[in-house]
């Protein structure tokens, strides 16, 4: 179904992660991958289902309870207030996210992130404002050694679009303890496009919107 999917199947989606169910039963639900919707559902706070453990469960503090509703009610009150981009406004979205995570000197366009919605948000834009010849998308993974290469190939190929065969030999890193316990389950991914000239204009723009006489009086 593509990241995109149908918008009926990412809300019935989000609807039963809220009721707590695992990926892979929503998966088997809609008939998806678990890769779309562990995407589609990832910010979504729920309450876990208790483990049957021979004792009675206890219920879901109450403030906890209320974290969750404040989440949410501020999540469409954003939802509400930024409404559908205009093409200047997701333009100017494009290169606020490459100021702050993209490549800046080199012959590529380079953006690394481990947020799959900005992984797409800026593949949507690169696409959208550049002519960019597919053959040359390329993507570069970052994985700790005891997660699943394969699993994570799928799944960035879902979200890019761009073919295995277009990724270049993954990082596979030995994970530190010392340093963090928290893993990314499908790492770190960097969406690269070889062209020196799209660079430019990516950065004489950066260099634009960031400029004093850019801001508003």
């Amino acid at each position: 179904m593509g990241y995109g999917g149908k918008v009926w199947a990412q809300q019935r989606a989000r609807e039963l992660r809220a009721q707590a169910w695992t990926l892979a039963e929503i998966a088997a639900e809609l008939g998806v991958s678990k890769s779309s919707v562990s995407l589609w559902v990832r910010d979504v706070e729920f309450v876990p289902k208790p483990r049957n453990r021979g004792h009675r469960s206890m219920k879901p503090h109450p403030l906890h309870l209320a974290k969750l509703a404040e989440i949410e009610r501020c999540r469409q009150e954003g939802i509400e207030r930024i409404g559908r981009l205009t093409e200047r406004e997701f333009l100017v979205l494009g290169l606020a996210l490459y100021a702050g995570e993209g490549a800046k000197t080199g012959t590529e366009v380079r953006f690394a992130n481990s947020d799959p919605e900005l992984i797409y948000v800026f593949l949507r834009w690169l696409r959208r404002f550049f002519d960019i010849d597919e053959s040359k998308l390329r993507l570069s993974l970052y994985l700790h050694q005891h997660l699943d290469l394969e699993a994570a190939n799928e799944f960035w190929s879902e979200l890019t679009a761009i073919p295995v065969s277009h990724f270049y030999k993954p990082y596979r890193a030995v994970a530190d303890p010392s340093i963090r316990r928290t893993k990314h389950e499908y790492g770190c991914p960097a969406v690269r496009y070889g062209s020196a000239a799209v660079l430019r204009s990516v950065m004489g723009m950066v260099a634009a919107v960031t400029s004093p006489s850019a801001l508003p009086g």
